[in-house]
């Protein structure tokens, strides 16, 4: 297809917050040890696939994850593209703090975040309309310039929800039902005309037996 872009977008491997359940952000969390294994994991399953370029969240545990696709791609690790367009939505005071947290200090914040108000932001935070917004701008300044190309997009779990809204037209007030796994195989098709699904939440390559040989 003509000035199509093959599109892998992954969420980051796991941190000690998402452990916790506790909200991240903007904040720079680093991945922990199984978050880590999970990134090499990542990129051992897309080695085999030709990957011309790989873009992340300047987020470190965004940014790790793609190192690690990069090197398995045989891509320089440098050369990962940061992009702060990819980052997390931002949640203002609800950063650091765990849903039970949330749900004890905030119960209006709280049920308006449930509701997915789409206008609703917590202060000093992102409301989803924002988050949509600037995820679409992101994405469309990113695919212009690889027509024809495989990019990877190494991002965050809200991110995650706001390109599978984009390709299946899904509202924002409408319940998730899909998946958002850290380190996740998610597969779209860009065109300057519209986003597709090809496939979501592909989680075989962080089963704990081996790879197919050659890609381990």
């Amino acid at each position: 297809m003509s000035g199509a872009v093959q599109i892998t977008a992954v969420r980051h491997g796991e941190t000690a917050w998402n452990v916790d359940t506790r909200i991240q952000g903007h904040t720079d969390i680093g991945l922990n040890e199984r978050g880590l294994w999970q990134a090499q994991r990542l990129g051992a399953a897309l080695a085999n696939t030709s990957v011309d370029h790989v873009y992340a969240s300047d987020l470190s545990r965004a940014l790790r994850t793609a190192q690690a696709v990069a090197q398995h791609a045989g891509l320089p690790v440098e050369g990962v593209r940061q992009h702060t367009g990819l980052r997390e939505r931002a949640f203002g005071h609800f950063e650091g703090q765990t849903y039970a947290d949330i749900q004890a200090q905030w119960p209006q914040d709280a049920l308006a975040w449930r509701q997915r108000q789409p206008h609703w932001a917590p202060p000093g935070g992102e409301s989803p309309t924002q988050l949509f917004q600037r995820v679409q701008r992101t994405l469309h300044e990113i695919a212009i310039g690889h027509s024809g190309q495989h990019i990877v997009l190494v991002s965050h779990g809200g991110v995650m929800d706001m390109l599978y809204r984009l390709a299946t037209q899904q509202s924002l007030d409408t319940e998730r039902t899909w998946a958002l796994g850290n380190c996740a195989i998610n597969r779209l098709l860009w065109t300057p005309q519209a986003l597709t699904l090809v496939g979501w939440a592909d989680t075989r390559h962080l089963d704990s037996g081996p790879l197919d040989e050659g890609s381990a």
